[in-house]
């Protein structure tokens, strides 16, 4: 590899660094903690860049000259053979770029466990002037320029305020990390081009739909009320008039809250579905926000990866005991039994499908190491290895159906977990989801199921966020940046509509009518260009 592409792909990774930095702050944020900071009288005088025996010392001054005027100093002169211009004005661009996040934000996510081992893990390529890893400079450096009223959250204000008078980048380090990130990013555009090649022969053009009560795109025929239940957990419940209806639960991600997926549970609810929406009180909205305000130590505990489903399977035994009285009027269908969640929900959901957890495979896979793999949904995962064994059932028989976006579960339940999952399954994928990684946490394990009624639904240049995404809401306990929003998040929403309508109406209220709709020649005739949405039934990978 030449020093140009090596230098072209660190500069790359550097920014995808920062950007996934930022969603992990979106992720969970962490216990305000007495805050043990450096001297501050100390700050970087010289960036460190070693490549095996080979050093090269950087004025940070210099730096700040190029950012400021946009001119190389002597002492950057030289590194202009290694960059194009284009790549200059980018890394001009990185060192002044400015995040909105305030120190007890910073600080809140820093102290958690999640953000500790970031730390640790980016202290092994910046570190300090000794050559120690530089977890607890790179803190305190962050937690300082957060603080810093007459500075911003960027790059040259981090350097300003690092405790010893030198940074040290390992580039032999952080050319490894490299390979590993663009490898996972190569893999993950090979597969989707593969399984966008097998959806478009797929597709049949002159296809006629026959005769079907609703498109599954569009509202239902039938009027719906919201009721909110005292049940075990928040439950909205979305109630369509006139008849027994077939019941989905909805289980939410990290951070979010019932009205996360209000959109979907009124259309499901319109399309004849009774809707239980619930709120997982210890990883919720409010849950962050107690975070943020030190009321809370964790974003999400090892524990709540076991009580979520466990809290819908007592969800399940009150709706049970209130489906008998009066004021539901027998008016739901306890015989047919869906769920449905996102990210941390998505989780759920095949815990209650039946995925069991593996504990071999957190074993190989845990902790989480830079030098195999970049997976932020790792730090979720890997700490259920501390809870006492054995763990109660988290499968639900109740259950015929499930749809899960955006899981987690790769290290959790490994394929032997997977693979006891033995009902009609929808996994929906980003692939630029950079969260819960599509290839790792989607696509492969999407493999690993032998139930026959599985679908992949894959929408390309999908984010974690394109199916939540909410410009309504004022909420948020941390704003999402525009760039993992991705493009139109409210065609991610229709697909999830309508395939979860299609879905659900053929293998919960058993109306085969809708089978027509689960297919790819459907499935383009709502796809847009700048977010298109292939559905699969199968996928080989190579490896």
């Amino acid at each position: 590899m030449t020093q140009r592409l090596k230098t072209h792909r660190l500069n790359h990774l550097v920014r995808l660094l920062g950007t996934r930095f930022l969603r992990a702050s979106f992720l969970g944020a962490g216990l305000l903690q007495p805050l043990v900071l450096a001297d501050a009288g100390f700050s970087a005088e010289q960036v460190y860049v070693s490549y095996g025996p080979i050093e090269r010392a950087i004025d940070v001054e210099d730096l700040r000259t190029y950012a400021r005027t946009g001119q190389l100093t002597d002492g950057l002169n030289g590194y202009r053979r290694f960059l194009t211009p284009e790549q200059l004005e980018q890394f001009r661009t990185g060192l002044t770029v400015s995040a909105d996040l305030d120190v007890v934000t910073v600080s809140q996510f820093l102290y958690t466990s999640q953000g500790e081992t970031i730390l640790q893990l980016l202290g092994e390529v910046i570190q300090t002037s000794g050559r120690q890893n530089g977890a607890l400079a790179i803190r305190a450096a962050l937690i300082l320029a957060a603080a810093d009223s007459d500075g911003q959250f960027n790059l040259l204000n981090v350097l300003d305020q690092f405790p010893t008078e030198g940074v040290r980048v390992d580039l032999q380090q952080l050319s490894r990390v490299a390979d590993i990130v663009f490898s996972e990013i190569n893999q993950t555009q090979q597969v989707t081009a593969q399984i966008r090649e097998q959806a478009a022969a797929a597709v049949e053009p002159d296809r006629t739909l026959l005769p079907a009560p609703a498109d599954p795109a569009n509202p239902g025929p039938y009027r719906w009320e919201r009721r909110s239940l005292d049940l075990h957990l928040p439950t909205n419940l979305y109630l369509p008039e006139g008849q027994q209806a077939p019941l989905v639960v909805v289980s939410h991600g990290l951070g979010g809250n019932r009205s996360t997926f209000a959109y979907l549970a009124e259309h499901l609810a319109s399309h004849g579905f009774a809707v239980a929406v619930v709120e997982h009180p210890s990883s919720s909205a409010a849950q962050i926000e107690a975070l943020l305000g030190g009321r809370a130590s964790e974003a999400v505990t090892p524990a709540e990866m076991i009580s979520r489903p466990t809290d819908i399977q007592q969800v399940l035994d009150d709706l049970t005991r209130a489906a008998r009285e009066p004021a539901l009027g027998h008016r739901l269908d306890l015989e047919r039994i869906g769920v449905l969640g996102q990210s941390l929900g998505a989780y759920t959901t095949l815990a209650l499908a039946g995925a069991t957890v593996s504990p071999d495979v957190l074993d190989q896979r845990c902790p989480p190491q830079l030098s195999s793999q970049v997976n932020l949904s790792l730090l979720v995962q890997c700490p259920v290895r501390t809870l006492p064994q054995p763990l109660p059932p988290l499968g639900d028989r109740r259950v015929q159906a499930a749809i899960a976006i955006n899981p987690l579960d790769s290290a959790i339940f490994g394929p032997k977990g997977i693979a006891n999952i033995d009902m009609p399954l929808m996994i929906v994928s980003g692939s630029a989801d950079t969260v819960t990684p599509a290839l790792a946490e989607q696509i492969r394990p999407f493999t690993w199921l032998e139930s026959p009624e599985s679908y992949l639904l894959l929408i390309e240049n999908g984010t974690h966020f394109s199916t939540i995404y909410d410009p309504q809401t004022t909420a948020e306990a941390l704003p999402v940046p525009q760039a993992a929003i991705g493009p139109n998040p409210e065609a991610a929403q229709t697909y999830i509509k309508a395939m979860g309508v299609a879905f659900l109406k053929v293998y919960l209220a058993e109306d085969d009518a809708y089978r027509q709709y689960l297919d790819q020649s459907y499935a383009a005739t709502l796809s847009q260009p700048d977010l298109p949405a292939y559905l699969v039934r199968d996928v080989t990978l190579s490896d």
